[in-house]
């Protein structure tokens, strides 16, 4: 399975890109053995109001991908439970999987209505950079837990 994170923004340097740039690393090499083909972000331009980027990031989701919009209103996951979502997506035979990570402003009609299904980092409202980050890192700690790494330690 492909994942791809989408996402309305540009990031160029900082703190939060090496995090990404880092998790994203260690979920490719402990992924690959577990089917976990490619993790990747791709970065849509910001403004012009949500129907626009709502165009933006709909033009760059990879076609029959299964989609997971990142929403405070989302469904919470333990970092166990996010794992089995992977593993059983995967398992199901879903090819690619794309996480969306919208503007400050949210979605665009579009993109609510093409990805219905949401997830939260918890009830607070996180800067987008920071989300990249924690988004990463959870790829990476469900790829640890499915093959049983000493990283997650729950």
């Amino acid at each position: 399975m492909r994942i791809t994170i989408l996402v309305v923004g540009r990031i160029k340097s900082g703190p939060e890109l090496e995090m990404c740039d880092d998790y994203l690393d260690r979920f490719r090499k402990a992924g690959r053995q577990l089917g976990y083909r490619s993790a990747d972000i791709v970065e849509v331009e910001s403004g012009g109001g949500l129907e626009a980027e709502a165009e933006r990031l709909m033009a760059r989701i990879p076609a029959g991908a299964s989609l997971i919009r990142l929403d405070e209103f989302g469904k919470e996951y333990r970092s166990t439970d996010f794992s089995s979502m992977l593993a059983k997506l995967r398992d199901q035979g879903v090819s690619d999987l794309c996480f969306l990570i919208g503007g400050a402003e949210g979605y665009g009609e579009a993109i609510r209505q093409a990805a219905p299904k949401c997830m939260a980092f918890g009830k607070q409202t996180w800067p987008h950079r920071l989300v990249r980050a924690m988004l990463a890192e959870q790829l990476y700690r469900a790829a640890s837990v499915e093959a049983g790494l000493p990283y997650h330690k729950a």
